[in-house]
């Protein structure tokens, strides 16, 4: 089974002003948020990572710059399913005012029936069916290509990485607002063909290399033996060194 690195674009301004930001043109990385960057290449140095796969907006493709400018990682690939939330008439408006909106509290409790208002505007499932959609097919594609060791990045938006999460962890998306996913956070996501093991979450500043698949000792697995989780626990990363 590949090895999916999901992360978050580093901070905005439109962050820190508390901006809904959506697709808005020119939002990219603000000091703080370039630095994040920097330390996130700084976390990967090392790491085999195969294939990169990045939302079109400029503060996710100047995240996964730090991510490709490191020694044998390919240049990124564009994939607008990856790509924020449409949020309508939403976009570009104050969060502190958005929660004076009716929508806000069905945004909050019950997500998986909000259609956010105007032209272009988005349902929050169909944000969901999309990026899932988009993650399983690069998911099986990379590990076609390149192996079950095989390691992978994608960089997206927070909401979009909660619907990820959710489906890995087989949460109905109402349950995705308990996630939280911080500026380059990383979280670590495992499919296999009976079940979806998500191994770090909203990670900022763990140790990656452990997470780097130990050599596969030479024998013959049973169908599904991927699938299985470790009845107590296990013995954890540490036991790969």
């Amino acid at each position: 089974m590949a090895t999916l690195f999901l992360v978050r674009h580093g901070r905005t301004q439109a962050n820190v002003d508390g901006i809904l930001a959506g697709w808005t043109p020119g939002v990219g990385l603000d000091e703080l948020g370039r630095q994040q960057a920097e330390r996130l290449g700084a976390r990967l140095e090392g790491i085999p990572v195969t294939g990169v796969v990045t939302s079109p907006l400029d503060r996710c493709q100047q995240t996964a710059a730090a991510v490709t400018a490191l020694d044998g990682i390919p240049a990124a690939v564009v994939d607008p399913r990856l790509g924020e939330v449409r949020y309508g008439d939403w976009e570009g408006q104050e969060l502190k005012k958005l929660a004076k909106e009716a929508l806000w509290k069905v945004v909050q409790q019950h997500p998986s029936g909000v259609l956010f208002p105007g032209d272009g505007g988005e349902s929050l499932r169909s944000m969901a069916d999309r990026a899932v959609g988009a993650i399983r097919e690069w998911d099986a594609r990379i590990e076609a290509e390149h192996g079950p060791d095989a390691i992978w990045v994608a960089v997206s938006h927070g909401d979009v990485i909660k619907a990820i999460l959710a489906d890995a962890l087989s949460l109905h998306l109402d349950q995705f607002q308990r996630i939280i996913v911080d500026p380059c956070s990383v979280s670590v996501v495992r499919y296999t063909p009976l079940r979806s093991f998500v191994v770090r979450a909203n990670d900022t500043g763990g140790d990656l290399a452990s997470l780097v698949p130990p050599k596969r000792r030479r024998r013959r697995l049973r169908r599904g033996d991927d699938s299985d989780a470790v009845v107590g626990g296990g013995a954890g990363a540490d036991a790969k060194r």
